[in-house]
């Protein structure tokens, strides 16, 4: 697809809604002794999102796996909804949106695998980190140059502000500029 058609899909993003693994993570799944689940996340992603809510884009995950790691990843980055345990991801966003005034073609989606086609067929500008899978890829409308859990979200939060025109001002405290 052209640029100029992902920038018309960007500037309609009013929310970006997530998958964890592979995504907001490497995909890994990491496990201690005692059956504890951890989780790595990448702290540019956790900022990228803080700045993009802050200049009104609202952010959500759906994720197929259950953790108490990703419920509180989402909390300390102030992200309220949050559906997880569901690989049905497009009934999910549909619940998750149900009292929003929200179109199908106002969603930004990060997703990388099978169960987040659906939803990615179905919203209005569909994302994949590099390392998804490939039927994934095809459908996406933009591939991140940033794997899954290594900035991904970050660069898709940036790109949407950008082409919103709000990345100027939500970078503008960090170099002094008020």
């Amino acid at each position: 697809m052209s640029e100029d058609a992902l920038k018309s899909a960007l500037q309609k993003v009013r929310w970006l809604v997530l998958d964890v693994d592979g995504v907001l993570t490497d995909g890994k799944l990491y496990f201690d002794n005692n059956g504890n689940e951890l989780k790595t996340f990448n702290t540019l992603d956790g900022h990228g999102i803080k700045m993009l809510q802050s200049s009104g884009v609202r952010v959500a995950i759906i994720t197929g796996r259950r953790s108490s790691v990703v419920e509180r990843r989402a909390h300390d980055l102030g992200i309220t909804k949050l559906i997880q345990g569901r690989e049905d991801k497009f009934s999910a966003l549909q619940e998750l949106l149900a009292d929003e005034s929200c179109r199908l073609e106002d969603i930004a989606y990060i997703g990388d695998d099978y169960p987040d086609l659906l939803v990615m067929t179905r919203i209005g500008c569909p994302i994949a980190p590099p390392n998804a899978a490939p039927p994934v890829r095809e459908r996406a409308l933009w591939i991140t140059h940033a794997r899954g859990g290594e900035g991904a979200v970050r660069e898709a939060c940036d790109r949407i502000m950008q082409v919103q025109g709000t990345f100027d001002s939500a970078l503008a405290p960090y170099i002094g500029e008020q």
